[in-house]
C-alpha cells in the first residue's frame, strides 16, 4: 500500500469510526430495553419476539463496551457513556426476564449477559439466573463443533463450568478448518454438472452458504477473544481460511452486503491479516464508507434490504443497530491492529 493510499484509508476509517461510534452514542435509549423508545405503535410487540429483539441490542452493545474498553484505555467520554448505560440495563431487575424470553437463545443470552458485564454488576439481579444452568445447558451433547465452539466462548468469559472440550479439539473440526474445502468441492461440483457454459450463465453464488459464512466470521471472534489471542488453528489452516474470506469478501462487495463485509474484514484481523492490505479488506472498508449515511449510520444489513429514511425511528433503528455497531467494532479493531 503507498503512503497516499494508506492515508486515504486512514482518514476513511476515522470517519468510518466516529459517525459509527456516533450514532451509537445518540441513540443509546434505543438500546436500553427499559428506556421508551418512542410512541407505543412504534415499539417491538409484547411477547417473546417482542422480548427477544431488545435483550439482542443490549447484549451487543455491551460486547462493544467490553472490547472497546479492551483496546482503547483511553478516557473517551463516548465510551464511558455507553458503558455507563450497560450497568443501568444490567443492574435492572427487569433484564433476567428478557434474556430468558426467548428459550432458544436463553442459555447464550444469559452466558454472554455475564461475560461481557462491565465493572459494577457483581451483585446485579442477572447473577442469580446463572445458578439455574443445568448441567445439559452447559454439555457438549447434541451441539455441532461451531455450538460447542460458541458455549465455551461465553461460558468461560462468564466464569461458568462447563464439560466441553479443550480450544484446541475445536479449532481442529471448526469450520475455518473445514470450509475452505468444502467450499472449493461444492464450486467444482456445480461446474461439473452444470458444464462450463451454464457455470458462467448462472447467477453469482456465495461460496458457502449463509448460515456457514456467519459462523466462519463467528468462529474466528470466538477462537480469538475478538483478536485478543492468535485463532489456534492447525498448521496451514490460516492460509486456507484467508482465502476463502477473500472470496467471501469479494462477493460482498458486489453484492453491497455490508454486515457480512465488516464481519469479514474483523475475521481478517482475528486471522492475524494486515487487513486494510488485502485487497478485499480494503474494498470492504470502502464499501462501508460509501453506504454510512450523513448521521453516522450503516441503514441495514445489505442494500437490498436497508431502511427507508422515512421509516419510523424504531423501525429505523432496528434495522441499522447491528450492522452500524459491527462496523464500528470493525474500526476499532483495525486501529488497534494498525497501532501494533
Amino acid at each position: 500500500m503507498t503512503t497516499a493510499s494508506a492515508l486515504h484509508h486512514a482518514r476513511g476509517l476515522r470517519r468510518l469510526s466516529d459517525g459509527a461510534l456516533g450514532w451509537i452514542g445518540r441513540h443509546l435509549d434505543h438500546f436500553d430495553p427499559f428506556t421508551a423508545r418512542g410512541p407505543a405503535s412504534e415499539r417491538p410487540a409484547a411477547g417473546p419476539g417482542g422480548a427477544h429483539r431488545p435483550a439482542k441490542a443490549a447484549l451487543e452493545l455491551a460486547l462493544l463496551t467490553h472490547c472497546w474498553t479492551r483496546l482503547d484505555g483511553g478516557a473517551d467520554p463516548r465510551r464511558a457513556e455507553a458503558t455507563a448505560r450497560v450497568r443501568e440495563i444490567w443492574r435492572h431487575p427487569g433484564f433476567p426476564a428478557l434474556l430468558t424470553a426467548e428459550p432458544r437463545a436463553a442459555v447464550q443470552y444469559r452466558l454472554a449477559c455475564a461475560a461481557f458485564a462491565p465493572a459494577g454488576t457483581a451483585d446485579a439481579p442477572f447473577r442469580a439466573d446463572l445458578a439455574l444452568l443445568t448441567p445439559a445447558d452447559l454439555s457438549p451433547a447434541g451441539r455441532s463443533p461451531y455450538q460447542r465452539l460458541e458455549l465455551r466462548y461465553y461460558a468461560d468469559k462468564a466464569g461458568v463450568p462447563h464439560t466441553v472440550e479443550p480450544y484446541a479439539d475445536l479449532a481442529a473440526r471448526n469450520v475455518l478448518v473445514e470450509l475452505p474445502a468444502t467450499a472449493l468441492a461444492r464450486a467444482a461440483r456445480r461446474d461439473l454438472h452444470k458444464g462450463r457454459a451454464d457455470a458462467a450463465a448462472r447467477p453469482d453464488e456465495p461460496p458457502v452458504t449463509v448460515p456457514e459464512a456467519y459462523a466462519l466470521t463467528h468462529s474466528g471472534f470466538y477462537l480469538s477473544d475478538f483478536a485478543r489471542t492468535g485463532p489456534g488453528l492447525p498448521e496451514g489452516a490460516v492460509a486456507d481460511a484467508a482465502a476463502l474470506v477473500a472470496r467471501l469478501l469479494d462477493h460482498c462487495v458486489r453484492h453491497d452486503w455490508w454486515d457480512l463485509a465488516a464481519e469479514l474484514v474483523m475475521t481478517q484481523v482475528c486471522l492475524g491479516l494486515d487487513a486494510l492490505g488485502t485487497p478485499g479488506g480494503a474494498a470492504a472498508v470502502d464499501l462501508l464508507a460509501r453506504a454510512q449515511r450523513p448521521d453516522g449510520s450503516l441503514p441495514g444489513r445489505s442494500a437490498a434490504t436497508r431502511a427507508g429514511a422515512a421509516d419510523p425511528p424504531a423501525a429505523y433503528f432496528a434495522k441499522a443497530y447491528h450492522t452500524t455497531l459491527v462496523t464500528a467494532l470493525m474500526t476499532l479493531l483495525l486501529a488497534k491492529a494498525d497501532a501494533g
